[in-house]
């Protein structure tokens, strides 16, 4: 049983395991999937400051918090007892092409060649690190969620500013993988 678990899923086990949190958390409390919000709560909950912005019952949505502590948990478990010690399998054709940016390193789900501490002191790490990191805090906000809330939640339910938020954030996606990562990563 182990073994299997360590396998990687298909996409049609694991994407309806993911929509079937939607009907479980609407059928089990009223409850709306997302991520980001959890940090909202976090702040609220530790500095009851006289901002408006965390002035708000914190408490009713402590199941988020506690959703993104079982999140953790589960990324703790996967990654110590049910790690595949394979490299990451990837296209051969992407494999010459990251090797072109001297990106060879396959043992992580992220490249360590760019994502260490080393290179976040470099103009390249910067970008990737740290302005990427800000960008995507910025587009959470800016959207009011984030992916897994527009995406899972959001569509599911019919929302149509949810489809739009979807629609960008493929668009982004794409624009960012196919023109400025290879730019930065050429740097």
């Amino acid at each position: 049983m182990l073994e299997f678990l360590k396998q990687p899923w298909a996409w049609y086990v694991a994407g309806p395991l993911i929509g079937l949190t939607v009907p479980a958390l609407l059928i089990i409390g009223n409850k709306s999937f997302g991520i980001s919000s959890s940090l909202r709560h976090i702040c609220a909950s530790c500095m009851p400051a006289g901002i408006p912005f965390f002035k708000y019952n914190w408490k009713k949505e402590a199941w988020n918090l506690i959703f993104v502590l079982g999140i953790l948990l589960g990324g703790a478990i996967a990654i110590t007892i049910l790690s595949n010690p394979a490299p990451i399998e990837i296209n051969p054709k992407l494999a010459t092409e990251l090797a072109g940016y001297g990106i060879t390193d396959y043992s992580n789900l992220v490249p360590a060649e760019i994502m260490n501490w080393k290179s976040l002191f470099t103009l390249k790490g910067f970008l990737l690190m740290v302005l990427g990191g800000f960008l995507v805090g910025f587009g959470t906000r800016y959207a009011g969620g984030c992916t897994s809330g527009h995406a899972i939640m959001g569509l599911s339910n019919l929302q149509l500013p949810s489809l739009i938020a979807t629609i960008c954030f493929m668009i982004g996606g794409f624009i960012m993988a196919n023109l400025i990562l290879p730019y930065i990563l050429s740097l």
